[in-house]
């Protein structure tokens, strides 16, 4: 039997969860903004950053609203996303590159959701739908970064 406070533990952390995301996503698509040549990529970039910032907002007053702290992404992981996307870009620093790190972070970011949505299950749906938001983004931007592959 599951309890009211199975709903909201599982509701907390598929929302830290989603806050870490949409921090880790605005994050890698700062650090390598100014990196990119393509006005247009540049665009869909910054247009995602805007929308991932906006959830963000929308998160954390769900956080709030549950009295619940924000989360930060994991430091190894944003650690190793540095050195990765420095590492790339020192080797070849053009959009494709761009595009294909971001991309990685994408698929990376859609696996993640998709498990924490399968394991907290009990989550309230407002959660639930702002996961599925933000795993829509993700997709939207992986699918617009095709043509620069």
């Amino acid at each position: 039997m599951h309890t009211d406070s199975t709903k909201l533990t599982d509701t907390a952390k598929l929302l830290k969860e989603c806050d870490a995301g949409t921090k880790m996503a605005i994050s890698s698509i700062n650090e390598i903004l100014e990196k990119v040549e393509n006005p247009k990529l540049n665009e869909i970039l910054t247009l995602s950053r805007n929308a991932h910032e906006q959830l963000e907002s929308e998160i954390h007053s769900l956080l709030n609203y549950h009295e619940e702290e924000q989360k930060e992404p994991d430091p190894i992981a944003k650690g190793m996303s540095f050195i990765k996307t420095n590492f790339k870009m020192g080797m070849n620093e053009s959009d494709t590159t761009v595009a294909g790190l971001i991309t990685d972070g994408c698929n990376m970011g859609i696996k993640s959701l998709n498990k924490y949505l399968n394991q907290y299950k009990m989550a309230d749906e407002i959660s639930k739908k702002v996961t599925e938001k933000l795993i829509r983004l993700e997709e939207d931007l992986r699918k617009d970064l095709r043509i620069y592959l």
